[in-house]
């Protein structure tokens, strides 16, 4: 979130001066659909060679009469006029190869309709289609139901998704009811093409959805998450001095009494 504070503005920015960024990952920065911190975010990313750029703004009825002042046709006012200064600054930038991400945040406390409607209109302005598709990320900000309300919400999203072809559907859970790995398992059931995590679930408040957990629990089911824990103990311990964070003894698989 390099437009968020200088430190993190820094570290991206470092990354790429420092050629620190392999060639086969992309860097994905995030930011809220506002002028400036859009234009903050592509200094960050100047000169990285694959990059995604995440924008969102709030979507459900809470944050629209409580936040915005403002109804539905507002806030899709405010994610479109945000896709456009995205899509006109990545436009100038041609040497880069530079994603588009979008996110209705708060989407499960966002009425279904409305969460496929500001996503359509923010796919046209970047003319999305199944050769260049937008990624469509349909967050659990808040962990506000089970997992299988959200399986629900997602199944019924793309169903409802004109051009189903011109998206890829990426899931964002968050762990504050306990059961981010359950609502991603049950999403990618549900049709979600793509996961953002967070090692050992090191994310927001209670963190975000655990890929480590996730991953290994799909190789157990026979679907290869196609990432590499071959050496979970030297994972864990890297992790652990990067984060200053200690991973619980009885985590799944990596805790020092399970593995």
């Amino acid at each position: 979130f390099p437009s968020a504070s200088q430190t993190e503005f820094d570290f991206v920015r470092r990354l790429i001066e420092e050629d620190r960024i392999p060639d086969s990952v992309t860097i994905q920065v995030l930011t809220q659909c506002r002028d400036a911190l859009i234009d903050r975010t592509f200094e960050a990313i100047e000169g990285a060679p694959h990059s995604i750029v995440h924008f969102y703004n709030s979507t459900s009825p809470l944050q629209r009469r409580v936040v915005f002042h403002a109804g539905r046709e507002g806030i899709k006012a405010i994610a479109v006029d945000a896709a456009r200064r995205v899509k006109a600054a990545a436009a100038a930038r041609v040497a880069q190869d530079i994603r588009f991400e979008y996110s209705p945040e708060s989407f499960t406390s966002t009425e279904l309709d409305f969460s496929v409607e500001i996503s359509r209109a923010v796919m046209d302005v970047f003319g999305a289609s199944a050769d260049a598709p937008l990624i469509l990320n349909l967050p659990a900000t808040v962990e506000v139901s089970t997992p299988n309300i959200y399986a629900d919400q997602i199944e019924s999203f793309i169903r409802q998704l004109p051009d189903r072809d011109a998206a890829i559907v990426s899931i964002h859970p968050h762990n504050d009811r306990g059961c981010g790995v359950a609502a991603a398992e049950l999403a990618l059931q549900a049709g979600a093409d793509r996961v953002e995590g967070t090692l050992f679930g090191n994310g927001e408040r209670t963190g975000n959805v655990d890929v480590v957990t996730l991953a290994l629990n799909m190789m157990t089911q026979g679907v290869d998450p196609e990432l590499d824990f071959r050496d979970l103990p030297a994972l864990v311990r890297r992790v652990e001095h990067a984060n200053r964070l200690p991973i619980n003894p009885r985590h799944p698989y990596a805790g020092e009494l399970v593995c």
